[in-house]
């Protein structure tokens, strides 16, 4: 196996850069640049020479022989001043040694996850952590790669395993008095498992957490919605303007308000008449928006918006303004009046579609492969035939591999690493 290397830091200029080597040579590579091995996972300052003997920096060396390391193999680390010119000379001095080349990106983690230091729902929470710009999503993504859905994971396994080896007993000795064919227990277990998997499934999902809880301002022209939106966003992000239609297409802006991602979506006014070509697909696709939408700002007529939208009674600083008899809330963007009332009102309800803080948000993926088990599981308690549930429990258990990566093509790992960076 080849050795590899990368800058693991932020790239240059920083205060200091750490640039990794994993593999078989690590140690030769760190020698020749260290003048000798530190002790294992002491830090030790040294002088960082290249082949020519010329010092390249000076910084602290470290020494972690596999297979307890980060990526199980043997890892070295060279702690240096984050310029570039340092970076680039110790980046050549390494692509000089033989066996050893740059790495491909997410490819210590990668390598981690072959040798066995991670699972496959681990380096997807490490992925998520990496990409983590809110508090919410950095909680959610440490519980995954951390082991909370894989320990769960592999309770629920043990589970499967526990049923099936009830039904194998039955099986294999179906002729013997002292055991019987699962009766009242094994029903009880198998729906308490279903139960629990069900539970994981109604929680909120990893696309909510990650794209934002999607907030689409609607209503017919001139009445207010992209004065709100920028208010909202904080930024001139929509023109604004007295002239009806001016919002031709849909406007998404991501913003993190009191630790919570949102998508606040601004639309062309809703219309049945007056529209031109351009506008009426402008429309279509506000309509479009409304359907994805997790919530309605309707700035509209009242009564007149979508089932469940908020009633938004805008414009409040603007003499002659439609009043609403129930509005949800009263906003004045341009004075700010009931700005923070909404916002705050806004964080209380995309909260509620939010994982718990240090609860693990599941992917598509994760839902999908534990949707298979729940399935599996469902059919196995209408069946009477020890055979078939025998299979159904099998069933339940390959899915729950595919979930930790105990079976994984080459292509959804190629495509689960390729998120991450070279250095990681």
């Amino acid at each position: 196996m080849d050795t590899i290397f990368a800058l693991s830091s932020g790239q240059p200029p920083a205060g200091i850069a750490v640039i990794r080597v994993s593999g078989p040579q690590a140690s030769t590579a760190l020698q020749a640049l260290a003048g000798k091995l530190p002790a294992a996972r002491r830090a030790q300052f040294s002088a960082i020479i290249g082949s020519d003997g010329v010092q390249l920096d000076q910084g602290l060396v470290l020494w972690f022989p596999g297979p307890a390391s980060a990526t199980g193999e043997d890892l070295a680390e060279l702690h240096l001043h984050g310029g570039r010119a340092v970076v680039a000379a110790v980046e050549a001095a390494l692509a000089g040694l033989p066996e050893l080349r740059r790495a491909q990106p997410g490819e210590f983690t990668r390598r981690a996850f072959a040798n066995g230091r991670i699972d496959l729902a681990e380096a997807e929470g490490l992925a998520d952590l990496l990409s983590a710009e809110t508090e919410l999503q950095r909680r959610a993504a440490l519980a995954l790669a951390e082991g909370c859905f894989s320990r769960q994971v592999a309770q629920w396994r043990d589970g499967v395993l526990a049923l099936s080896a009830a039904i194998e007993a039955a099986l294999d000795f179906d002729d013997e008095d002292d055991v019987s064919t699962p009766g009242d227990d094994f029903t009880r277990n198998l729906n308490d498992l279903r139960a629990e998997i069900g539970a994981s499934l109604d929680a909120p999902h990893a696309e909510t957490l990650r794209e934002g809880f999607r907030v689409v301002l609607a209503g017919p022209p001139n009445a207010g919605k992209s004065t709100l939106f920028n208010a909202l966003v904080e930024s001139e992000a929509a023109i604004t303007s007295a002239s009806a239609g001016t919002t031709r297409d849909v406007l998404v802006r991501p913003v993190a308000m009191g630790g919570v991602p949102f998508s606040f979506i601004d639309t062309a006014g809703l219309r049945s008449d007056g529209a031109d070509e351009v506008e009426e697909i402008g429309i279509a696709r506000a309509r479009a928006e409304l359907e994805r939408a997790d919530l309605i700002l309707w700035l509209g007529p009242e009564g007149q918006g979508p089932e469940g939208a908020w009633e938004i009674e805008a414009q409040t600083d603007r003499a002659g303004h439609e009043k609403k008899v129930t509005p949800r809330n009263s906003v004045s963007a341009v004075t700010g009046e009931g700005m923070a009332e909404l916002k705050s009102a806004l964080v209380a309800q995309a909260m509620l579609s939010m994982p718990a803080p240090g609860q693990a948000a599941l992917d598509a993926r994760q839902r999908n492969l534990l949707s298979e088990a729940e399935s599996a599981l469902h059919m196995a308690e209408g069946i009477q035939d020890l055979l078939l549930i025998a299979e159904q429990l099998r069933l339940a258990r390959i899915s729950f591999d595919r979930l930790i990566g105990r079976a994984a093509t080459e292509d959804m790992l190629d495509a689960l690493f390729g998120r991450f960076c070279i250095g990681k």
